[in-house]
């Protein structure tokens, strides 16, 4: 019995393996409604900060893993101190939780990254900005940001968006601004004893704080760079002792740095390219990995592998859309996440393959376009 705290469309699609290996996947859920309670026989309803819910939950379990990192740290070396198996544990997750633990501890082991330091008040932002070579710069919450949320762009002392970020009331990170070229992931899958696969590095498009596409393998990366970037996510599994899927999301610099920008602990919106495009998905390898089982192959099943994620708009049944993509693609794979539309919410994602990387990608936006009601034909 394998529990997932959280019922978004993560722990849905890890259900899909779940049955396929004959695993009995349980969830807490946030509602009776939610992704995966849709899919998931046993989903009770509960609040995952609650420490009696979650150990309640967890007492039925051979082991817990996440749908999403926010769990209380304390709560789970509860659940430890309580002989439950936690994957991955907190010592781990907490570097997914606050981005000054995780920038702290990579500092520790000269793992790449963006200049950075806490800072504490508005002058300390205009003494980083000096340091880093001047505005712009970014600021960033510590704790429970995400898909853009908790992450500002700050152009001088006097950016009105200081004063935002100091009144989020959370602790603040600065970071210097990437020049990049683009952005990468590196996602890889440890186990308990140390069995560790990296995934082909793919790029990543990000839109509003979203990522809206992902291209599996990332389009002209050297082979010594992919090689480095699948070094450095295997380096930071290890020395953080992770268990499950850990994605490194990544800037290529334009001075040619691969810098972290961002760690995730769960499966991953990068990796899912990897259910139709790769040998076992990053699903099926996290619920190996949790259960230390032998990790599956993660090589790629064609040359070009295209996923975009479909955002709402205004068409609320997409469903329609069916009947038009699936007859144009027959290779097309959709997979929608049972949630209500709203605008720029993800609701699905469309994945293409084959052999040729621009006809790949005109074939997954189009579906994605489609189905979202953007075009018509």
């Amino acid at each position: 019995m394998v529990g997932m705290v959280g019922g978004g469309q993560l722990a849905r699609m890890t259900q899909e393996t779940a049955v396929a290996l004959g695993i009995q996947l349980r969830v807490l859920a946030e509602g009776p409604a939610v992704s995966a309670a849709q899919a998931v026989a046993d989903a009770p309803v509960g609040d995952y900060k609650d420490p009696e819910t979650v150990r309640r939950f967890a007492a039925e379990c051979d082991v817990v893993t996440f749908d999403h990192e926010h769990v209380p740290t304390d709560l789970l070396h509860a659940l430890e101190a309580d002989g439950i198996a936690v994957r991955p544990g907190p010592d781990a997750l907490v570097h997914a939780q606050d981005k000054a633990v995780m920038r702290a501890r990579l500092d520790s082991f000269d793992a790449p990254s963006p200049a950075h330091q806490v800072v504490e008040t508005p002058a300390d932002v205009a003494d980083f900005a000096k340091r880093v070579g001047g505005f712009p710069i970014i600021l960033k919450t510590t704790r429970g940001g995400y898909d853009g949320k908790g992450v500002w762009f700050v152009d001088g002392p006097d950016d009105a968006a200081v004063a935002t970020a100091f009144g989020s009331g959370v602790p603040i990170l600065a970071e210097e601004k990437v020049d990049f070229v683009r952005e990468l992931s590196a996602i890889v899958a440890r186990s308990p004893h140390g069995q560790a696969v990296a995934y082909p590095i793919v790029e990543s498009v990000q839109r509003d704080g979203i990522c809206v596409e992902v291209t599996a393998p990332a389009p002209g990366l050297a082979p010594e760079r992919a090689a480095r970037a699948q070094q450095t996510a295997l380096r930071i599994a290890g020395e953080l002792g992770v268990v499950g899927i850990l994605a490194v999301e990544m800037f290529e610099a334009r001075d040619g740095r691969l810098l972290v920008n961002e760690l995730a602990m769960r499966p991953h919106n990068t990796g899912h390219w990897s259910i139709d495009g790769a040998v076992t998905s990053q699903f099926e390898n996290h619920l190996r990995a949790v259960l230390d089982l032998p990790l599956g192959s993660p090589a790629a099943r064609a040359p070009y592998t295209v996923m975009v994620n479909v955002l709402g708009g205004d068409v609320e049944d997409m469903h329609r859309g069916l009947l038009h993509c699936l007859a144009r693609d027959p290779e097309l794979k959709v997979h929608f996440y049972g949630k209500s539309v709203k605008p720029g919410r993800k609701v699905g994602h469309v994945t293409a393959y084959g052999d040729d990387l621009d006809e790949t990608r005109e074939r997954a936006r189009h579906a994605a376009a489609y189905l979202t009601g953007t075009i018509d034909e």
